[in-house]
């Protein structure tokens, strides 16, 4: 075979495996956008609030929720370290409860950001109640919100 052939048809190959990868992402880390309607939000602290955590929700794959844990207040547009996390879990009701027992979780979104973590999401939960988790470190504090059953 020709070089720039071998070449060529080495690099298509490179691509069809990558294009693979791509498209077959886990069900449980489907793509996911901070966006859709949202089920639950929660400012903390209540008086000048550092962290908001979020849930959204879209009918796509059966049901997908996403999570982001935003900055707010002094700690919007500064960089700490934040993360987030969401679970699918197996019951079906017990809105604002736990615990939570988990069939499926989206990897923890964990990093040094000035804005947000996430979006993290699951999908099936159309018929589940989800269950997220998010954090950040600011003024020597680290901050966590715990959503408690939603979506129920």
């Amino acid at each position: 075979m020709h070089p720039v052939r071998r070449a060529f048809a080495a690099l298509l190959g490179l691509l069809t495996v990558g294009a693979f990868l791509v498209v077959s992402g886990s069900p449980a880390q489907a793509a996911v956008a901070c966006s859709g309607t949202v089920t639950f939000s929660y400012e903390y602290p209540v008086t000048n609030p550092v962290a908001e955590l979020t849930i959204y929700y879209n009918s796509a794959n059966g049901g997908t929720n996403s999570a982001c844990m935003y900055h707010r207040g002094s700690s919007y547009g500064v960089s700490a370290r934040t993360s987030v996390k969401i679970s699918r879990c197996a019951e079906t009701s017990g809105e604002n409860t736990l615990p939570c027992t988990v069939t499926a979780s989206s990897t923890v979104d964990n990093g040094s950001y000035a804005y947000y973590a996430g979006p993290r999401g699951v999908t099936g939960t159309a018929n589940n109640c989800v269950w997220a988790y998010g954090e950040i470190e600011w003024g020597g504090t680290t901050y966590w919100i715990n959503s408690g059953r939603q979506g129920c």
